[in-house]
């Protein structure tokens, strides 16, 4: 049975949209097709709308024990191909990365962390 309420919610993609609850989760691969991590969480500028980044997370065992990786949306490109985001980064990039584990806290509202992850990456700040 197809209710109008499940049919509202098949449209959490479209056209060039897609919901955030279908972003979380997405794969994420480096530009040689090596899968990184996946997409924990979208960071939105709750007064522009616009989206900062987004908090990739790999390792860990059973969703504990992981660490998550803050990057500019602005890095990530969607891989149809891939069925996923592709982050242009080295290892070595990855390895010096700013990062946080389970147990941490990223300082989502500091101006100065989130100027140092944009400068890290090379990444134009989304303000």
């Amino acid at each position: 049975m197809h209710t109008q309420q499940s049919a509202n919610l098949d449209k959490r993609e479209s056209g060039n949209l897609i919901g955030s609850d279908k972003v979380e989760g997405t794969d994420v691969y480096r530009s040689n097709g090596d899968h990184i991590g996946n997409i924990d969480r979208v960071m939105i500028d709750k007064y522009s709308g616009k989206v900062a980044y987004a908090v990739m997370s790999f390792g860990g065992i059973l969703g504990m024990g992981k660490d998550r990786y803050p990057v500019p949306w602005s890095m990530l490109t969607y891989s149809e191909n891939l069925g996923g985001y592709q982050l242009d980064i080295t290892e070595q990039q990855l390895k010096g990365a700013p990062s946080f584990s389970d147990g941490q806290d990223w300082q989502f509202a500091d101006r100065a962390g989130e100027r140092a992850l944009f400068d890290y990456y090379g990444a134009p700040p989304y303000w």
